[in-house]
């Protein structure tokens, strides 16, 4: 018993607290290894963020030399592009692409070429029959032209259309009537053709003998409607080079499309549409396919579109037969020299109202006349009078 009490631990407080003290000094090491070891890591990773950031400066300060550069190219290459759009340039037409880099054109000159395209512009505004520009010495496609920079046609603005009303016109009482139902009528009141179920007329013919009063009568059409109102002679259509005429063509239905609701009125019709026969020539060939376009171009617009047609002739005789079938010019109007007395008294009246006459004037001796007289000659007899 006495042995195994001196061998218990536990009963000499003494060596307990002595074992504890020989220990505390292991524990209190452990601490300060892990705290240098947490110092080192820190530090460690302290330098590699510095080594980043570094590393991103020198990033930084490449890529703004390297914006530098590229500005300063950007600016050279932009003077290139303006130097070689300077003008003079020549103007062509774009036919057709090859590729992304290049593309067909024909200059003014009729001659086709294979060019290189300037890499700048819009491929979505390059299209076929589009007006382009042409460097001078390489015919590099260069610039891209808006659809009316050379178009020789042009659109009476609301301050240059004729100050000619219906009062102005004497006579033509029915022609008057018929070209107001085919052209204004469908302009002013589509909804009721839509209700009765019919498509209004998409033509007017005028014709009749030179003098009648058939341009004078378009000129109040258009001074009394609010349509934009296109005036082109059919002789203007027959160009120096092939394709010029049916592109003018093209032109004019276009920008009548775009500035709906329009009138066309196409004067000397007859220059272009006389009957189709075996050409011989490329004047000849180049006229018929004028027609050709013209009679496209007219089947094709739609009858909501807007858009009205006038053609005036005093040769309505030579015209071709396919541009007189209903559909096309489904009115034709005529203009007689007038035989008629009240029709000849309402144009002297008409005349004589803005002039100063004496009370000896006797217009009835000239209106008793049998001859046949136009309105023309009626407004040269009295301006002759008036001299």
């Amino acid at each position: 018993m006495a042995s195994a009490t001196v061998g218990n631990p536990s009963n000499h407080p003494h060596l307990l607290v002595n074992k504890k003290q020989k220990q505390a000094p292991s524990s209190f090491s452990d601490a300060s290894i892990f705290d240098t070891l947490a110092e080192d890591n820190e530090y460690a990773t302290l330098k590699k963020l510095q080594r980043h950031l570094e590393y991103i400066q020198l990033q930084e300060e490449y890529i703004k030399d390297e914006q530098r550069s590229l500005k300063r190219e950007l600016v050279r290459a932009q003077e290139e592009i303006k130097r070689i759009q300077s003008v003079p340039l020549v103007i062509g037409q774009f036919m057709e692409a090859i590729d992304q880099n290049t593309g067909i054109v024909q200059s003014s000159t009729g001659s086709n070429y294979v060019v290189r395209i300037l890499s700048t512009l819009d491929r979505e505004l390059l299209k076929p029959s589009s007006s382009v520009a042409l460097h001078r010495h390489s015919n590099a496609l260069v610039d891209i032209l808006p659809p009316e920079a050379d178009s020789s046609i042009a659109m009476l603005g609301q301050d240059e259309k004729p100050d000619v009303t219906y009062a102005d016109v004497g006579g033509l009482d029915m022609q008057k009537q018929e070209i107001r139902e085919a052209v204004e009528l469908p302009l002013t009141h589509f909804d009721l053709y839509k209700q009765i179920g019919i498509d209004p007329p998409r033509g007017v013919l005028l014709y009749g003998p030179p003098g009648t009063g058939k341009t004078m009568l378009v000129k109040a059409v258009a001074n009394s409607t609010t349509a934009s109102f296109i005036r082109v002679v059919g002789s203007e259509f027959v160009q120096k080079y092939l394709g010029e005429g049916p592109r003018m063509v093209r032109d004019v239905f276009r920008m009548a499309r775009e500035n709906s609701p329009a009138i066309i009125f196409i004067d000397e019709i007859d220059a272009i549409a006389t009957k189709r026969f075996d050409a011989q020539t490329g004047a000849d060939r180049e006229v018929q396919r004028i027609l050709l376009e013209l009679l496209n171009q007219m089947d094709g617009f739609d009858q909501t579109a807007n858009v009205k047609v006038i053609m005036a002739t005093n040769r309505a005789d030579t015209l071709d037969p396919a541009l007189l079938r209903p559909g096309r010019l489904d009115r034709k109007i005529e203009f007689p020299n007038l035989k008629d007395r009240r029709e000849r008294r309402l144009i002297f009246t008409t005349i004589a109202a803005k002039m100063s006459l004496s009370p000896e004037c006797d217009l009835d001796s000239l209106i008793v006349r049998n001859d046949p007289l136009s309105g023309a000659v009626i407004a040269a007899i009295m301006q002759e009078a008036g001299l």
